[in-house]
């Protein structure tokens, strides 16, 4: 896997508000972990604004660089893990299917990580989730681990593969193989996903962050604020209010509202 030269890998830091750490430690990985979270967008705006979705490294960069832009799982911890690579940690990108309540989802549905510190211990990476842990979990830990997003759990699968199952606040969120991919790997999943009327990806255009005191969300017209404990919703009555919302809470400027590729009938 390739990794970003010095000077890009600074105005990546840059971008995440985040200093060049020393080593490449579990406690500098937490802290890459929740500025990315706070500072770039899951957002699946490529999608409905008819931009391609280019899964490789410079591109996913330039993307995250410029414009205030996110992306979605494969971007999001696509370009993360050459980040994380390019710092001295080993990173490797594994397939999930994420459950629904038909079960598991497409293969390729969602890229994670795993990735190892200078001590050696492996941690499950995921800035492309949305709504999910605030720090790397432990990998091989099988008990309850506390985060500020939930209760997590690793549980093993019962079968000859050795999936695992990541489970929030007792409910299963993906099934993870722990088979290393490459990021080709996923173009396919991120092509059903960004063109497919069966994807919810096509259905509506999302932007989502975590802010310090909870999360803000604007789905196609509605803005979901949620603060302390306290959740506000409004819906947005116009192209100027939707665009000035981009640009006041995500720091995304657009140059139109992007439009539901596969609208719900």
């Amino acid at each position: 896997m390739e990794e970003f030269s010095a000077s890009r890998v600074d105005a990546y830091l840059r971008r995440i508000g985040a200093e060049r750490p020393k080593s490449a430690s579990a406690a500098a990985l937490r802290d890459l972990h929740l500025r990315h979270l706070r500072t770039v967008p899951f957002e699946s705006l490529s999608i409905h604004l008819g931009q391609e979705i280019v899964l490789e490294g410079e591109a996913l960069l330039d993307k995250l660089l410029h414009g205030g832009r996110g992306g979605f799982c494969y971007e999001l911890n696509g370009v993360f893990a050459l980040l994380l690579r390019s710092l001295g940690y080993r990173v490797e990108l594994l397939q999930a299917r994420v459950h629904s309540d038909g079960g598991p989802g497409i293969p390729y549905d969602h890229l994670a990580l795993r990735v190892e510190c200078e001590d050696g211990r492996p941690w499950l990476v995921d800035v492309g989730f949305g709504d999910h842990s605030h720090f790397p979990l432990a990998f091989d830990e099988r008990g309850e681990q506390s985060d500020p997003g939930g209760v997590f759990r690793i549980v093993p699968v019962d079968g000859p593969h050795g999936d695992l199952d990541v489970l929030q606040d007792g409910v299963p969120r993906y099934r993870l193989e722990t088979r290393p991919r490459v990021l080709p790997d996923f173009v396919t999943g991120a092509w059903w996903h960004s063109t497919s009327p069966a994807s919810g990806f096509t259905r509506k255009p999302v932007c989502s962050l975590l802010t310090e005191s909870g999360r803000t969300t604007l789905s196609d017209h509605v803005l979901t604020v949620t603060a302390d404990g306290e959740r506000t919703e409004r819906t947005l009555t116009d192209d100027a209010e939707v665009l000035a919302a981009y640009r006041t809470h995500f720091g995304i400027d657009l140059p139109r509202v992007p439009v539901p590729l596969h609208p719900r009938p």
